[in-house]
């Protein structure tokens, strides 16, 4: 697993402990919203928040709308070979 893997799964992991969620299993084909991690409009939110303090931007406020864990690790695995994050 990268390092922006762990820490991307180590944030989604933590909000969900919060939200009373902590029996969902967080891996990369996680769908965030419905049957998957089950996020709602207010925890999506959360989660912009919570990355952009971990990674300093995220993946919302870029315009994106991620579906996936994998999308979210993406968007951050590009920054790190570009030093600004891009688009997945």
């Amino acid at each position: 697993m990268s390092e922006v893997q762990d820490k991307v799964i180590k944030v989604i992991s933590s909000l969900l402990e919060r939200a009373d969620k902590s029996d969902v299993d967080v891996t990369l084909q996680s769908q965030l919203h419905g049957d998957g991690l089950g996020l709602d409009s207010l925890e999506s939110a959360e989660l912009s928040a919570v990355l952009e303090d971990e990674f300093g931007t995220d993946p919302f406020s870029a315009g994106l709308m991620p579906e996936t864990v994998a999308e979210i690790v993406d968007f951050y695995a590009g920054a790190d070979e570009s030093g600004v994050a891009a688009a997945p």
